[in-house]
């Protein structure tokens, strides 16, 4: 990846090799995929990434955080589903070639949030509670996770350092 830089017109871009396309945008399926089976009424007890991306109001009160999820579930899948879209269509290319990306401020805001819900399910499926843990890493497939989780945080870097240049 070419890091996110600030463009004249005020929006930012980056580069995109091939196989970091192909990793993001599976995650951000995964991750529009998971919050969608909340929206349709998935039960949220049963899936720690589910769970992470949409967490108890009032984790000491099951009625009162019953009652906010009645009113707040739907609404709150459905911009997590629709940010992992933009994502996804904002990688999509023809044939297997780098990607630029280019985000307006509306965009930017979008990805930023996707990465940090594909952040949050990697890191329930790692076992990393917070900052400081190193995850449940027993096999390459988790090595690789962690990786990813990484290098995830390093993307929403640039793109933080990039917002914020003028």
């Amino acid at each position: 990846m070419r890091d996110f830089r600030r463009e004249n017109d005020g929006c930012v871009s980056a580069v995109f090799e091939p196989e970091e396309v192909e990793i993001v945008v599976q995650l951000a399926t995964e991750s529009g995929a998971l919050a969608r089976s909340a929206q349709e009424g998935a039960e949220l007890r049963t899936d720690p990434a589910l769970i992470r991306l949409l967490p108890d109001a009032y984790p000491d009160d099951p009625a009162a955080s019953a009652e906010f999820r009645r009113f707040t579930t739907g609404g709150l899948a459905e911009r997590k589903t629709l940010n992992a879209q933009l994502v996804v269509e904002s990688l999509a290319r023809p044939g297997d070639a780098e990607v630029e990306v280019r985000l307006d401020e509306a965009g930017a805001t979008a990805w930023l949030r996707a990465i940090t819900d594909i952040r949050l399910v990697l890191g329930a499926r790692l076992g990393i509670v917070q900052d400081g843990d190193e995850g449940e890493i027993h096999d390459d497939e988790t090595a690789l996770m962690r990786a990813v989780f990484d290098w995830l945080a390093y993307v929403q870097d640039s793109l933080v350092l990039a917002l914020s240049r003028e």
